[in-house]
């Protein structure tokens, strides 16, 4: 078992403050031409994984001296992002982070929705970066503790079928058991609340738990030095 993966995919460049967030031991596995962006931020991951019809040649020479190579026909019928992420689930990592991004909003949503894939519902943590945007998917049954700052937002999102018994506790608006159906509005823009002593910086813990189903959570990241959930 391995504690953590991190998965960079996607046409964006890193962001500084989501790389910093790169524990040390982590095993990083870059998808097609997220390999350029990784090595641009200074990172050398241990695999490459696609059709590999995006990465540089620099990049793919770099890849054939110092990196594991999965290469997959560009007639396939998964994402190299889901590729990557059942690579990643067969390795049994107790934590797995997706850090990606890019203008197009077909595969960013593809990318975000391959986290709630049935083969992932066995990794205990699953969160993810697209951009500076913060995400933890929690596969049902399921609980998480979201570390957040107080006054921001986080928002609840069913984007893969109906999630029930969907409950949040310590928001302003809290949730008791609800159903939220397919992409629809009611989880979306609540309020972490202020503890009461106006420290702008504190932080406060956000309780979210369903019985089944596949629920998406948006969240500002933690003042800690891991991601926005724990």
């Amino acid at each position: 078992m391995n504690e953590r993966i991190v998965i960079i995919t996607g046409a964006s460049p890193l962001a500084p403050e989501v790389v910093a967030r790169i524990p040390e031991g982590a095993i990083v596995l870059a998808v097609d031409g997220g390999l350029d962006h990784a090595l641009s931020a200074g990172i050398q991951p241990s695999g490459l994984i696609g059709d590999l019809d995006s990465v540089t040649e620099e990049g793919l020479a770099w890849a054939a001296r110092h990196a594991t190579i999965d290469r997959h026909p560009a007639d396939k019928e998964q994402t190299d992002t889901e590729l990557a992420l059942a690579f990643a689930a067969a390795m049994d990592p107790l934590h797995l982070t997706m850090i990606g991004g890019g203008d197009r909003l077909d595969h960013s949503l593809a990318a975000i929705g391959a986290l709630g894939a049935t083969a992932l519902t066995s990794i205990p943590t699953i969160d993810g970066w697209w951009g500076d945007q913060h995400l933890e998917v929690l596969h049902g049954p399921g609980k998480t503790v979201l570390r957040l700052v107080a006054g921001s937002t986080l928002s609840l999102l069913a984007m893969h079928g109906r999630c029930s018994k969907v409950s949040i506790r310590g928001a302003k608006w809290e949730l008791d058991k609800v159903t939220l159906d397919p992409m629809v509005g009611r989880g979306i823009s609540n309020e972490v609340p202020h503890s009461g002593d106006d420290d702008s910086n504190s932080v406060v813990e956000i309780e979210v738990s369903l019985s089944s189903g596949v629920l998406t959570i948006f969240d500002v990241p933690a003042l800690d030095d891991e991601s926005g959930a724990s």
